[in-house]
């Protein structure tokens, strides 16, 4: 195992590191004199331009990251301050236990592209599988962060690509220790038996420690005070910083404009319009698509959830559009309808106004002191789309709205489309809640309903930041206007 001195740890809280370098270019803490520090690494006479490691640094991805950066906007610092944070929350002696996530398999040898635990990420910004982190608090403000990873190894990186290694997770993400996860069982055992709680979401329906069976772990754990972590990170993880906020509406603005640019576009078939923005959001500057995305056209959008996007797009109908990108692990969250001629009907126009004048008002909600929950705009969405759709012949009587509007307005984003799990909608949203407001209408082919409004389906989705007077649109680049969304398809060739 490899480790930092007490007098290094405190170093490391005190320093920023603007950038990779072994061992210069760092900022000192003024506490502690010159003279007693000494900080000796074995990549000292290497370019760390030449070093390889599991992931993109500025070094070697300077396309990619800034100076500062451990990952795309997010700052080292930031990663230490949300330990830091997190540390404050545990009681003397507890400590904080987290797995990354395993690579998961199709079948054989072929694997799905690896994505990180989202909780694993928000601490560390490690973007390995086969690791665990452990924070453990020390002090009133002090804490061991503990990366536990798969060592350098020439001939599985030959085949899998760089490894980030043991001296990585010392110099690059941080670590105060670091050491094998191979060799977790004995030293996760001693910290385990020091602690006065262990908080973990580590269990028998979680993906297993690489190294330790789930029974190993547990049997660790026996005689130990053991709470859940979630609830901790989650009030972490829901409240975003400028960096976050900043990365969120980056990827809205890329986001934003590829829909924009598809309502531009005549599409035949839901799988090439899928593949046209999958295309825009990489090529804007999005790492991926933030989830497999929903291209419903006519009835198909019916189905909330539907991700086949293997039908035909007709003149006649609209194509309900939930897509988005991802940039630096966070995503946006956007729904567009758009008629597939390019011109709305009448019906079309109507039911789609419905729906965009009852969002637009629920939007106007999201300010901190507007002092709502997403459960209270949830109930005023309802009170507006009753409102709407009476206005334009609905009988909106018994259970009309379970029918027609079967989902919630809204739910949090971050890391996760539906972020921090577990955090209520019933909270007061607050300055730094990331959410999106999608009211959406799915008329069935029913005939309680107005025949011209039979089978179609809207949704119009943003995501949103709340800040003290006014809300943050993330993805206003996506326009929803009738005179827009017509406009921009006169232009089609």
């Amino acid at each position: 195992m490899s480790s930092r001195s007490h007098l290094t740890r405190s170093l490391c809280r005190c320093i920023r590191r603007p950038s990779l370098k072994y061992p210069q270019n760092f900022l000192i803490c003024p506490k502690i004199p010159p003279a007693a520090i000494q900080w000796q690494r074995p990549y000292a006479s290497i370019s760390a331009a030449e070093l390889q490691f599991g992931q993109p640094v500025y070094e070697t991805h300077p396309h990619i990251l800034k100076s500062g950066e451990l990952t795309p906007g997010i700052s080292a610092l930031e990663y230490n301050d949300r330990r830091a944070n997190l540390a404050a929350q545990l009681p003397d002696r507890g400590i904080a236990i987290l797995a990354a996530s395993e690579l998961k398999y199709k079948s054989g040898v072929v694997f799905y592209e690896f994505h990180q635990d989202p909780d694993f990420f928000y601490l560390t910004g490690f973007n390995e599988p086969g690791a665990i982190a452990v924070i453990q608090k020390t002090g009133h403000n002090d804490h061991i962060f503990h990366l536990f990873v798969r060592p350098k190894n020439s001939k599985a990186e030959q085949w899998e690509g760089p490894r980030t290694g043991l001296q990585g997770a010392l110099d690059l993400f941080n670590a105060d220790e670091s050491g094998d996860v191979s060799d977790v069982q004995k030293p996760l055992s001693q910290l385990i038996a020091q602690a006065a709680e262990v908080y973990t979401d580590i269990s028998a329906t979680s993906t297993p420690l690489r190294h330790t069976s789930i029974m190993g772990f547990r049997s660790l754990l026996k005689g130990t005070r053991t709470k859940s972590l979630r609830p901790l990170i989650c009030d972490l993880r829901v409240l975003k910083s400028e960096a976050e906020v900043a990365n969120m509406r980056l990827c809205g603005k890329i986001s934003g404009r590829a829909i924009t640019k598809a309502m531009g576009q005549k599409f035949t078939k839901e799988k090439d319009l899928a593949a046209f923005l999958d295309y825009q959001f990489r090529i804007g500057g999005c790492d991926t698509s933030a989830y497999v995305p929903v291209i419903a056209g006519g009835k198909n959008a019916l189905s909330i959830h539907y991700v086949q996007n293997n039908g035909r797009l007709h003149d006649a109908d609209m194509v309900l559009v939930d897509a988005g990108g991802e940039y630096g692990g966070y995503i946006t969250d956007i729904t567009r309808t758009w008629p597939i001629s390019g011109k709305f009907t009448s019906a079309q126009r109507d039911l789609y106004n419905a729906v965009l004048t009852a969002q637009r008002d629920c939007i106007k909600l999201c300010r901190a002191n507007a002092n709502v929950s997403l459960d209270d705009i949830n109930l005023i969405s309802e009170d507006l789309l009753m409102e709407n759709l009476g206005q334009i012949g609905f009988d909106m009587s018994r259970d009309a709205m379970a029918t027609l509007f079967p989902h919630h307005v809204g739910h949090y984003i971050g890391l996760d489309v539906h972020d921090s799990q577990g955090c209520p909608r019933s909270r007061v949203l607050k300055t730094g809640h990331c959410i999106t407001i999608e009211p959406g209408i799915y008329v069935p082919n029913d005939e309680r309903w107005p025949i011209h409004f039979r089978g179609i389906g809207i949704r119009i989705e943003d995501s949103v930041c709340i800040q003290d007077e006014s809300p943050l649109v993330l993805t206003t680049e996506a326009v929803k206007e009738v005179v827009d969304i017509e406009e921009i398809a006169a232009g089609r060739n």
